[in-house]
C-alpha cells in the first residue's frame, strides 16, 4: 500500500507542463507519461481502465451495491502544469512539523516562503508542509487531486467491505490552457454527477466560477530608422502599451476580489514594426464579461482611428462559462460534499472560483461537476505548497462522498 506522500512526490516527478502555443491534443506529448502511469496503475490495482488518443483515461469500478439504484459518480484531475513557471526537475521540500516560521527555499539564495506574505501558513502549524525549492513551480495543481482520487481508489480496491456505487474515474490534460475537456466523452465516461478535485485550501467548495475568454491584441507597428524617425515611424511596443492604458486599472487582478471580474495581461512579444499582447478577461456575470470583450474592440478602435485602420486587431476566444446554473438544479450534488466534509470535521467554505475549472465545461456537456479542495496553495508559482494533511484530508472526503451516495 503506497502512502498519499509517495504517490504526490513520484506524480511530480514527472514534466507535465501544457503549451499553449500548440495545437496538438494533449498539447504536449509529455503528459502522456504521467496519464500512462496512472492507467497501468489502475489496472495493477485491478480497475479497468483505458487511456485514448486525446490523452484521456477513464477508469470504472462496478457498484458493490447492486440491490441499490445507485447513481454513477465520478471524480476528475488534471495532469498538466501551468506554463506559469517550470515544472521540469522538481525538487520538493518536506517540511513535518511545521513551526510557523519562514521557509527557505533553498534553491533560490535568499528565496523565502513567509508568512509574513502568505499568513494562512500559520493555519498549519504542526502539520507537514511541501513546498518547491523556489526554482519550479510544485506541481499540486494539480497532481495532488490526482494522487487523492489514486489513494482513494486504493482504499476502496482494498476494502471491499466499503460501500459504494458505480465509480468513474477521470485524468485529463491541458486543463491549463482552457482545452482539458474539449474532446472529452461525457456519454463514454458514463457518469451521472462527477466532481473535480482542483481547488485550493482545505474546505473549499465551490459551483460557480468566471466566464472566461482569451484575447490576443496584434499590432501593426512601422519600423523607420531612428535617425529619419520624424512623423513617420509608429512603434508597435508603445502603441500596445498605450492600447493597455486604456484598460480600466482597477479591474487588474491585483486588485480585485470575490465576484470582481479583470483583465489579466498576461504576456507580450514584439518588435518596433509588429506586438502581440495576450489577455484573459474574467467575470462571473455573464453581461460584465460581454462588455470586457466590447471594451476590448472599443480600446482597438480608438488606436485605429488614432494611428490608423489596421493598427490593432483583437482576437477573442470563448474558454468557459459560469457553472452555477447547471449545477443549482441538482444542489443534492453540493450538499453531499458539505457533509462528506463535516464527517471529516472539516466545516465547508462555498465560495465562487476566482478561475476555473474542467468542471465548468463538463457542467454544460450534461456532467453537473462541483469542485473540491485539493489543499495547495499560491499555484502557478514556484512559492507553490501544499500540506500533507489536507491531502489526506480530500482523499477520505472522496470517500465519504461514496458512502454518502450508498446509503
Amino acid at each position: 500500500m503506497e502512502n498519499i506522500l509517495d504517490r504526490f512526490l513520484r506524480y511530480v516527478a514527472v514534466d507535465t507542463q501544457s503549451d499553449d502555443n500548440s495545437q496538438t491534443q494533449p498539447s504536449t506529448a509529455k503528459q502522456l507519461k504521467l496519464l500512462g502511469m496512472l492507467k497501468d496503475e489502475l489496472l495493477e490495482m485491478g480497475v479497468e481502465a483505458s487511456l485514448d488518443e486525446w490523452g484521456y483515461v477513464m477508469a470504472t469500478i462496478p457498484s458493490n451495491c447492486p440491490e441499490q439504484d445507485i447513481p454513477a459518480v465520478g471524480f476528475i484531475a488534471h495532469v498538466d502544469t501551468a506554463p506559469d513557471a517550470s515544472g521540469a526537475d522538481i525538487k520538493p521540500q518536506i517540511i513535518e512539523n511545521y513551526d510557523g516560521s519562514a521557509i527557505a527555499l533553498k534553491g533560490v539564495e535568499g528565496l523565502m516562503l513567509s508568512p509574513e506574505d502568505f499568513p494562512e501558513m500559520l493555519d498549519y502549524k504542526g502539520q507537514t508542509l511541501i513546498t518547491t525549492d523556489g526554482t519550479t513551480l510544485l506541481g499540486a495543481d494539480d497532481k495532488a487531486g490526482v494522487a487523492e482520487i489514486m489513494d482513494a481508489v486504493q482504499y476502496v480496491m482494498s476494502h471491499p467491505e466499503f460501500k459504494h456505487g458505480e465509480i468513474k474515474i477521470g485524468f485529463t490534460p491541458d486543463e491549463e490552457i482552457g482545452r482539458g475537456v474539449v474532446k472529452f466523452d461525457v456519454k463514454k465516461f458514463g457518469a451521472k454527477y462527477a466532481y473535480t478535485m482542483d481547488g485550493g485550501a482545505i474546505g473549499e467548495l465551490e459551483y460557480e466560477n468566471f466566464n472566461a475568454a482569451a484575447a490576443t491584441v496584434t499590432i501593426q507597428g512601422r519600423n523607420i530608422h531612428p535617425g529619419y524617425a520624424k512623423g513617420k515611424m509608429l512603434n508597435a511596443i508603445l502603441i500596445g502599451m498605450e492600447f493597455n492604458s486604456l484598460l480600466p486599472y482597477a479591474q487588474r487582478p491585483e486588485h480585485t476580489q470575490n465576484y470582481e471580474g479583470f483583465y489579466h495581461l498576461v504576456s507580450f512579444k514584439g518588435s518596433v514594426e509588429n506586438a502581440s499582447f495576450s489577455y484573459i478577461l474574467r467575470d462571473h456575470d455573464i453581461d460584465l464579461h460581454q462588455k470586457q470583450k466590447a471594451v476590448m474592440q472599443r480600446c482597438a478602435d480608438f488606436i485605429n482611428d488614432k494611428y490608423g485602420e489596421g493598427t490593432a486587431t483583437v482576437e477573442i476566444r470563448h474558454q468557459y462559462y459560469n457553472m452555477r446554473k447547471e449545477v443549482e438544479p441538482h444542489f443534492h450534488i453540493v450538499e453531499k460534499v458539505i457533509k462528506a466534509m463535516e464527517m471529516e470535521g472539516i466545516k465547508a467554505k462555498v465560495q465562487p472560483i476566482r478561475g476555473g475549472t474542467d468542471g465548468a465545461n463538463l457542467s454544460f456537456m450534461g456532467l453537473p461537476c462541483p469542485n473540491i479542495f485539493a489543499g495547495g496553495h499560491n499555484f502557478h508559482g514556484k512559492l507553490e505548497y501544499v500540506p500533507l494533511q489536507s491531502m489526506e484530508a480530500a482523499s477520505k472526503v472522496i470517500l465519504n462522498i461514496l458512502s454518502l451516495y450508498a446509503r
